[in-house]
């Protein structure tokens, strides 16, 4: 039975490295060369235990070798009878004797049986020396013991010998096989120009372009008959020409992308029961058990090969065949990368998303700005499009594990992720009213017209059912949605809250304050006095920019706006806070924070008017007004917005469009408490200014403020203008885009009229009498005009 080694299958291949392959012949080799050498060891020692022996034994004194063979000798001498006294056929008979019977040679005078003192007088060594040898050149045998045989004498044991393999030999061979492949494969290949090389690869690139057409056109065609040709696109994955290896592998990539992306059913495939693969099923049935198995094996090994290839870019790892270089590796990553973003967000309900998504998460902190961003935005997209919740609450437990698990050592983008989960109360209702099944019931009119008196009476009450039905599945998936939701956001604040309790100095900080910003209204009630203390902690120590202590004060006024109003809480320290930092926005970088503090003054003020006092309303007017001075046109509308809200809102703060101070005191601008800089004993002098902006829609807002903020009468604004947010409005009017809203007028060309024609003609006049003036001066009086030419010469 020859060992010959086993072929490892194509699939085994594609999962296994041409590394871990020479790793596994190495190890055989390695046994088999210890087996060998253990063989030997046991030799050696009992080689030396028979030495030991022969050195212990006493053996009897005895004449010597020689000395008895030459006794021999003399007694054969003496016995010998000439051979030409015997007859021929005695001589004969002698001969035949002496090769058929061994008593001739034996010592008759002794009473002891044959053979007795050969034995006696034989050294152990001499027997040792007459075991048969092996040849050097016999290759050593190892028994593989059988099952055993039972016959009428017993058991009978069977073993066969197995070769065992010579590694010197074997590697003699296979380096004479090397030498003759390379002595064969030494022929003079032809030499191609630049030109032909270019065009030997751009008809290679054409042909595997078709053969990846072909294959794809007819699995769309038909999935069902044609799966099997998914592996045999998916093995060229591994081509191996260097010339086109890098551009045939992304276009396979894609391709085989999009074929899943079109031929994926929309339901998750789980793996069959072991009753049901027992049971008989139609011949239909079978063939789509066989299409699905073979759809999620195949979409399994894509997803695996995307992988293997993000890994050895990651670990800069190149493959021994150096088919792609090291280079061309990231080309392959980013497209792997492009297609599980892809599939990531096409294909939420199918098998593997779990998978893809502990694949991608790790990616959004890649130092790889572009495939960050990739990551970053299949993820938004996967939040914004999951209506149910199922795959955000997978990313985001990834996301939590993986900002743990680096101890916070993150990118702050990957935290801002979750601004775009889809947790709100208005759009669950509304989802769910989405998602709630519709069906249409016939009406009055058509029962009349199709149905008979008792079909009508059948189909009511079928009617009924249905309607109960329906209302049973939509509250269903309405409580399963917001189970998914609240667990969703349970992890989300367990990551908001460990990193202010661990990580308070982290770079993740403003993303962990905009997002309690935003979800603040859906804390539990219970958190509040703890969340609230540990904001204020955070702005009093100072170590906050303006931007993440504007966070602090919105997410402390969603809190109290919301649930919170059963507090009995006084935010004076937040309000006094935003007072303070308001001097700090300009129109340079941070004019587009400006945003933060009207979603800031819309909270304090709007939604807690009754909270808020006189003093405090006209301090923030004022103080507001002198900062629509400093910033662009967008958020001085903003500005003027919320400055309309305040004077409609809050009673007698017209008073500060007159001159005369109401009041003792002074008003002080610096300072930085609102209860008491005395704003009401000033004016709003700012809005004359602004009434001059080069923006028309400011000087709208200017005057309309100037005048006191009418609702009705001729200074009133525009629907557009008074049902619009400041918020709103700092969006309608920012100049990101480089456009003006509203557009500049075009200048156009002045048109030639009869006033351009008079001055032509007036020019024309004046030259001639110009020329007609210089020809008399030269004729008749040629001194003066010398003078004249030198004198204007010389000025």
């Amino acid at each position: 039975r020859k060992n010959t080694k086993r072929v490892p299958s194509f699939r085994k291949l594609l999962r296994t490295s041409k590394i871990k392959l020479d790793n596994k012949l190495k190890n055989k080799q390695y046994k088999q060369q210890s087996a060998a050498k253990k063989y030997r060891k046991e030799q050696k020692k009992l080689r030396e235990a028979v030495r030991d022996a022969i050195s212990r034994k006493p053996f009897p004194l005895e004449e010597s070798k020689k000395k008895v063979a030459e006794k021999w000798k003399e007694e054969e001498e003496e016995d010998a009878l000439p051979l030409d006294m015997m007859d021929e056929d005695d001589l004969k008979l002698m001969e035949d004797l002496a090769q058929k019977a061994s008593f001739l040679t034996r010592d008759l005078s002794s009473n002891e049986p044959v053979h007795v003192k050969k034995r006696k007088h034989e050294s152990v060594i001499d027997k040792y020396e007459k075991v048969p040898r092996r040849m050097q050149t016999e290759p050593e045998k190892e028994l593989i013991h059988l099952l055993p045989i039972k016959d009428k004498g017993g058991i009978i044991p069977q073993a066969v010998e197995k070769a065992v393999l010579n590694v010197a030999q074997d590697e003699e061979e296979d380096t004479e096989e090397m030498e003759e492949a390379e002595g064969f494969s030494e022929e003079p290949l032809p030499v191609l120009t630049p030109e032909e090389m270019a065009a030997q690869r751009r008809q290679k690139l054409q042909e595997r372009k078709m053969h990846i057409a072909a294959l794809a056109s007819a699995i769309l065609s038909e999935p069902d008959n044609n799966i099997k040709k998914l592996k045999e696109l998916r093995a060229m994955l591994m081509e191996q020409d260097p010339n086109v290896a890098v551009i045939v592998r992304k276009l396979v990539m894609v391709s085989l992308m999009e074929i899943f992306k079109d031929i994926v059913p929309s339901y998750k495939i789980r793996p069959l029961t072991e009753a049901e693969k027992a049971t008989k099923v139609k011949k239909e049935t079978q063939k789509l058990r066989e299409f699905e198995e073979g759809l999620v094996s195949q979409y399994k090994f894509y997803l695996e090969n995307l992988e293997q290839t993000i890994k050895d870019w990651k670990q800069r790892k190149l493959k021994k065949s150096n088919v792609i270089s090291l280079k061309a590796y990231k080309g392959l990553a980013e497209i792997a990368v492009k297609c599980l973003c892809e599939l990531l967000v096409a294909l939420p309900h199918f098998n593997f998303h779990n998978n893809i998504i502990v694949l991608i998460v790790p990616l959004m902190n890649d130092a790889s700005k572009m495939i960050s961003e990739l990551c970053f935005e299949a993820v938004k997209k996967l939040f914004k499009q999951d209506k149910l919740g199922y795959a955000s609450l997978g990313v985001v437990k990834v996301i939590s594990g993986l900002v743990k698990g680096r101890n916070y050592d993150v990118r702050p983008e990957v935290l801002k992720v979750f601004l775009h989960l889809r947790i709100k109360e208005v759009e669950l209702q509304k989802d769910s009213e989405d998602i709630a099944p519709k069906k249409k019931f016939m009406t009055y009119k058509e029962k009349r017209k199709n149905l008979s008196r008792m079909q009508r009476k059948w189909k009511k009450a079928e009617e009924k059912l249905e309607r109960e039905l329906l209302e049973a599945e939509a509250s269903e998936s309405k409580e399963k949605k917001l189970k998914l939701h609240t667990e969703t956001l349970n992890i989300v604040f367990v990551t908001y809250f460990r990193i202010l309790k661990k990580a308070q100095k982290s770079p993740l900080l403003p993303a962990v304050l905009e997002g309690l910003a935003k979800f603040a209204h859906l804390i539990n009630l219970e958190f509040f006095d703890d969340l609230l203390i540990v904001l204020h902690s955070l702005i009093a120590s100072g170590g906050l920019s303006y931007r993440e202590s504007l966070h602090c004060i919105l997410s402390a006024f969603h809190i109290l706006s919301g649930q919170g109003d059963v507090l009995n809480i006084d935010p004076m320290k937040f309000y006094t806070h935003l007072y303070k930092t308001l001097f700090s926005l300009h129109a340079g970088h941070t004019n587009d924070d400006l945003e933060i503090v009207l979603q800031c003054l819309d909270v304090m003020f709007a939604k807690r008017r009754k909270q808020v006092s006189h003093q405090r309303a006209l301090a923030f007017l004022k103080r507001l007004s002198t900062l629509a001075l400093h910033v662009l046109p967008n958020s001085s509308v903003g500005i003027l917005a919320t400055n309309r809200v305040l004077m409609q809102t809050f009673p007698k703060m017209d008073l500060l469009l007159d001159n005369e101070s109401q009041g003792s005191g002074v008003y002080l601008p610096e300072l930085d408490e609102p209860e008491h800089c005395s704003a009401q004993n000033t004016a709003l002098w700012e809005l004359h200014l602004l009434q001059r902006h080069y923006h028309p829609t400011v000087q709208k807002f200017a005057a309309h403020l100037a005048v006191g903020a009418p609702t009705e009468g001729s200074a009133a604004l525009t629907l557009d203008l008074s049902q619009r947010l400041a918020t709103e409005l700092f969006e309608a009017y920012s100049m990101k885009g480089m456009s003006f809203n509203p557009p500049v007028a075009s200048v156009t060309p002045r048109r030639k009229d009869t006033f351009s024609q008079m001055d032509s003609f007036i020019d024309e006049e004046l030259n001639k009498q110009l020329q007609q003036h210089i020809s008399e001066t030269v004729v008749h009086k040629p001194l003066d005009f010398a003078k004249h030419l030198k004198g204007s010469s010389l000025s």
